[in-house]
């Protein structure tokens, strides 16, 4: 009768094997961490300064990170929310910046895949399309629906808050980072 492999013999078992790289399940963020970030950034976002129009979306580019870095804690209905939000502050049409803000977290989450091989900066040319075409489709959209044009000065904002697209990445990787749940040391 064959003897069938166990540990102490130097079989191998399923339990035994690890993942390859290890680090990218134990380095997920916190939910404190996503959610108070984006409360804080919506809440920077209430402030007058946002209504000059070449001002990045930082609202728009937190939630895009955190769809790309938590998909399981933010996603549609997120940004769809927060867009509400957003609507409701600005006394505006109610539903176009939930409508890029949607259509921007679609767009990311169908890259993701491809995304998470590439660093932030390499990240930044495939994420910056998808900033310029939630906002053109929101803002045509506003001015079909508002009967005037308002010029090409959203493209600015788009195109800004597509090349601050590393700056979350690296604000996230100056946080201490805790091994497992053993209390071991900042990493």
């Amino acid at each position: 009768m064959p003897s069938t492999p166990n540990k102490r013999q130097g079989g191998s078992s399923l339990m035994a094997l690890q993942p390859v790289d290890a680090a990218a399940f134990q380095n997920a963020a916190p939910g404190w961490l996503v959610w108070g970030s984006l409360i804080l950034v919506w809440m920077a976002s209430l402030l007058p300064w946002r209504l000059w129009q070449p001002v990045p979306d930082v609202l728009l580019l937190m939630l895009l990170y955190w769809c790309l870095r938590a998909p399981a804690r933010v996603g549609l209905t997120t940004a769809f929310v927060f867009g509400l939000l957003m609507d409701v502050q600005d006394a505006g049409l109610l539903g176009l910046h939930a409508l890029c803000y949607v259509l921007a977290a679609y767009g990311i989450l169908r890259l993701s895949h491809r995304l998470r091989h590439f660093n932030a900066w390499l990240q930044t040319l495939q994420v910056l399309p998808v900033f310029v075409v939630s906002c053109m489709v929101s803002s045509l959209l506003g001015a079909w629906l508002s009967g005037a044009w308002e010029g090409w000065s959203w493209l600015w904002s788009a195109l800004f808050t597509g090349i601050l697209w590393p700056l979350p990445d690296v604000l996230m990787s100056l946080r201490p980072r805790r091994l497992g749940g053993d209390g071991a040391g900042p990493v």
